[in-house]
């Protein structure tokens, strides 16, 4: 059996405080989604257990804006992870129109896990790492 990624998705709509003074979606609101997404998979995905005895922290991002968002547009912020090493993933991140599907940015950050307890990198179980893959039957 082989695994895929788990595609998680969040919708957002584009509200006046996410706004620069050009009047479209900032730089920095993007990086904002781009945790807030991979936050909202993290808690869907890992059990209360899991929560609470570790937590990611980002080790490095890569942001490519692509295209620009305004007011009361509707969009698709889609997460997956594709590398796991010892203590770290690979996220992607992919946020887009709802409306066009246009991809807006494009996104590939770096986590490590830390334990809760003593705020070190833990090492990536394999439980933690299905988490985020769904498994094909071949």
């Amino acid at each position: 059996m082989s695994h895929t990624p788990d595609i998680f998705e969040l919708k957002i709509k584009v509200e006046s405080k996410h706004l620069d003074e050009q009047q479209h979606v900032n730089n920095v609101q993007y990086v904002q989604w781009v945790q807030d997404v991979a936050k909202a998979h993290w808690l869907k995905k890992a059990t209360k257990e899991q929560q609470a005895d570790v937590f990611w922290v980002v080790v490095e991002h890569h942001i490519k804006y692509k295209r620009q968002a305004f007011l009361d547009e509707e969009l698709i912020l889609h997460t997956f992870v594709t590398e796991t090493t010892h203590v770290t993933t690979l996220r992607h991140v992919l946020i887009k129109n709802a409306e066009t599907g246009e991809t807006l940015v494009e996104a590939k950050t770096t986590w490590c896990l830390m334990k809760n307890e003593t705020k070190k990198p833990a090492r990536i179980s394999d439980d933690l790492k299905r988490l985020f893959s769904v498994e094909e039957k071949s």
